[in-house]
């Protein structure tokens, strides 16, 4: 017999709507930040940039949507979640086509800033209502189809963004993902059902200490420790993945985007079932089990040398299992721990320490990589395997904590059903 714990809660077909909107939105958000990578070459040729100049672009995206996250974090529970879902998002659209019609460096820069400020946001945002709209035993199916973002970024990202950047100027892509946005944000607009309920228990703090209450409680700062852990191990590998893969296992231009593409396929048929299993299995057993074949890939792929390219696609692959089978059930676990009223600050201050802690990973891991010259392979890239291990190891620990703490809320408030549920 199974525990009602466990067992899978169908959706509504409401919630099957909400699914494929927050999903289809958080697609291009993601796909806006991974069309900067692809068309690094093409940016610093044409903007006649170097390195450290094209570095700055796309950190400025990072931490602008991690202080933007901060500074909203005290007005998040203050407003329809639908209506501040749409007016980031409809920021984020500006920033874009900013983006697409800049013409230098500096403006660009500015650009991805005013990006990072309305996009940073639109990721806790969207937490906050699959957290408002879901049981705590459907939101690993949820999570597995929002993030499966990450994987058609990769499908659709570097290589139609190549593909658009070449014959259209380096402009195209970002025009290209601003008339897709522009048009989600008009079935947002009539579709979704405003999203409400948490007004009613609205205290009258002020956004200010709002923000202090929300930071103050001690559960709540251990999801924001295991949140940014997880993100300090993704983004230590991430900056160096293409110059590793080109210097040290001697995989040529033209068979990277390969390596991507095959990743992320992966990814999107990997993401759903690992959703369905976190809502079949206890989902910290799952972010277990995905943080200990994490371990054993990253430590594997550091410590490559020249590799055929079958192999490295493989392996990516193999390495991309275990990031996503511990990434969808660990964000579905840190959903857990909030107070209703208290999610939409939760999420926009677990989402900026997430973003603010990937910008410090990546420029820690810059000191300590080496490369003598353009042409020579990456050195220590092993070191970040080594760190990211030991960073992995203390997730489980710590991430044990957050399972704990959610299940205990779980216990005490069995009365917090999905709104979907309520008003439908």
């Amino acid at each position: 017999m199974k525990d009602k714990n466990t067992q899978a809660i169908p959706f509504t077909s409401y919630q099957k709507l909400a699914v494929f909107l927050l999903a289809i939105t958080q697609f291009t958000v993601i796909l806006d930040f991974m069309v900067m990578s692809p068309m690094g070459d093409i940016l610093m040729k044409s903007l006649d940039l170097k390195p450290a100049s094209f570095g700055l672009v796309v950190s400025a995206y990072a931490f602008s949507a991690g202080i933007s996250g901060l500074l909203t974090a005290g007005f998040a529970d203050k407003f329809d979640r639908k209506k501040l879902l749409l007016f980031f998002y409809i920021g984020f659209i500006a920033g874009t086509i900013l983006c697409g019609i800049v013409t230098s460096y500096y403006w660009l820069v500015a650009a991805r800033i005013i990006t990072g400020l309305f996009g940073g946001v639109i990721g806790s945002i969207s937490m906050a209502i699959i957290a408002d709209l879901f049981t705590l035993q459907q939101r690993g199916r949820v999570m597995g189809f929002v993030q499966m973002g990450f994987g058609a970024s990769q499908i659709l990202g570097i290589p139609i963004g190549l593909y658009l950047a070449n014959a259209w100027g380096w402009h195209a892509p970002f025009l290209w993902v601003a008339g897709m946005a522009g048009i989600i944000a008009l079935i947002i607009a009539t579709k979704l059902k405003p999203i409400t309920k948490h007004l009613e228990i609205q205290s009258d703090k002020s956004a200010f200490r709002h923000l202090m209450h929300t930071i103050a409680k001690k559960d709540y700062r251990v999801g924001f420790t295991a949140t940014a852990l997880l993100s300090i191990g993704g983004f230590m590998m991430m900056p160096f993945g293409s110059a590793f893969a080109i210097n040290n296992l001697h995989i040529t231009e033209n068979q990277l985007p390969m390596v991507f593409m095959i990743a992320g396929i992966a990814t999107l048929v990997v993401m759903p079932l690992i959703g369905k299993l976190s809502d079949r299995i206890d989902k910290y057993k799952i972010f277990v089990f995905g943080s200990l074949w994490t371990i054993v890939m990253i430590t594997i792929y550091t410590n490559l040398g020249v590799t055929p390219f079958a192999l490295v696609a493989f392996l990516n692959v193999l390495m991309m299992m275990g990031i996503m089978g511990r990434m969808v059930p660990s964000t579905a676990l840190v959903t857990a721990i909030p107070d209703m009223q208290d999610r939409g600050a939760f999420m926009s201050i677990n989402s900026s320490l997430q973003q603010i802690a990937g910008g410090i990973a990546a420029a820690f891991a810059g000191t300590i990589v080496v490369q003598k010259d353009k042409l020579s392979p990456l050195e220590h890239y092993n070191t970040l395997g080594i760190i990211i291990v030991c960073i992995s190891i203390i997730s489980i620990i710590l991430m044990y904590r957050v399972d704990k703490l959610g299940k205990k809320r779980a216990k005490e408030k069995t009365e917090d059903l999905p709104f979907a549920i309520q008003e439908i």
